[in-house]
């Protein structure tokens, strides 16, 4: 469900400082106990919180996540934003701002049996999303590179870069940790392994390598941040410590939606609009519902399955698409992929939340 966090503009405001305050949003509010400045929440607190959240209150959240894609959208056309200025924002939000929300947010989990819906549930989509890519590209004839291209982006959505802001606008404070495992137990790990797989497979790249594989995960600053928190879980970080990661954390939303509409290309060639028809439906339809469908049979309906139904709706993942465009696997079918897979997200990310 939903958590009484503030609204994000107010949550974005650094004027309101303190160890445990809102300083950049990212921070604890109430009801958070504090003990030696570490904030301390169980997840499972947030279903009594539900009814004090108010949907205008989420549509500004929403309204704000669009603003920030539509500045990236307009600094783009600006001369003196140089071509690179979205790698530089994911790069800081990658190595800064992300390591730093997963610090203060995987701390608050509450362990229980909850924690494994969103550790299992990417898993599993992936799965089923891949044979459902493989089945359709011989029966459609798909070539090569694009059944390639469809594998490495429709099983990997953006759960991290767009999957959190969204999942923050859309279920407040409480749903981020969630949207954290998802994302760095499910989606990064499937990108570390499976994607290299898929381009070993697919690519026209040299080989992946075991050790490789294994160097690309352990040095991914968030997974990082991810060991740490689970090691620090018992330690009080000090105020001016929390200070500095809630100031960074607060960087994410911003960066991250910005550097999207920077990047986001919606041209379309006709040799791709039949694959990249059915890779969205796949991806942004097919995918959300047979987990929520699964949720449903199997009487899950805690927040960790809600978060994890709506993360399995997100649009493409950014990284598979450069993984992709590297290995040369369809490079005008992934940027459409990526770049129609979020504007159609805005619509379809909403749907899916009202079925939650």
């Amino acid at each position: 469900m939903i958590s009484t966090s503030p609204p994000l503009r107010k949550r974005l405001n650094p004027n309101k400082g303190g160890a445990g305050s809102s300083t950049s949003g990212i921070s604890a509010s109430p009801p958070f106990n504090f003990s030696g400045g570490m904030a301390v929440r169980e997840v499972r607190t947030a279903h009594i919180n539900d009814a004090h959240i108010s949907l205008p209150e989420k549509m500004e959240n929403f309204v704000l996540t669009i603003s920030f894609l539509l500045m990236g959208m307009c600094l783009r056309r600006l001369p003196h934003f140089p071509k690179g200025t979205a790698q530089v924002l994911n790069m800081f939000a990658m190595t800064l701002s992300l390591p730093a929300l997963v610090l203060l947010k995987v701390p608050q989990l509450h362990f229980s049996y909850d924690i494994l819906t969103p550790i299992v549930m990417p898993w599993a989509m992936l799965t089923i999303s891949a044979l459902i890519i493989i089945i359709s590209g011989k029966l459609l004839c798909w070539e090569k590179e694009t059944t390639g291209a469809l594998l490495l982006l429709i099983p990997l959505g953006n759960t991290s870069f767009f999957g959190i802001p969204m999942v923050q606008a859309f279920f407040g404070e409480a749903g981020v940790p969630y949207a954290v495992l998802y994302d760095q137990l499910g989606s990064f790990l499937a990108l570390a392994t499976y994607g290299a797989v898929v381009v070993a497979l697919y690519g026209s790249g040299g080989k992946p390598t075991t050790k490789s594989v294994l160097t690309r995960i352990i040095s991914f600053p968030p997974f990082i941040a991810l060991i740490l928190a689970f090691a620090c879980r018992s330690l009080a970080f000090p105020a001016p410590l929390l200070s500095l990661l809630n100031a960074l954390a607060a960087t994410l939303v911003p960066l991250v939606m910005v550097a999207v509409g920077f990047q986001l290309s919606l041209r379309l060639s006709p040799e791709v609009i039949r694959p990249l028809g059915a890779g969205l439906i796949v991806k942004l339809a097919v995918a959300p519902l047979i987990a929520l469908v699964f949720c449903r049979l199997l009487g899950l309906d805690s927040l960790a399955a809600r978060v994890s139904v709506f993360e399995a709706g997100m649009p493409p993942m950014v990284s598979a698409g450069a993984l992709a465009i590297m290995a040369g696997l369809s490079p005008r079918l992934t940027a459409a992929l990526i770049g129609l897979g979020i504007v159609f997200s805005f619509v379809t990310l909403p749907l899916l939340f009202r079925l939650l």
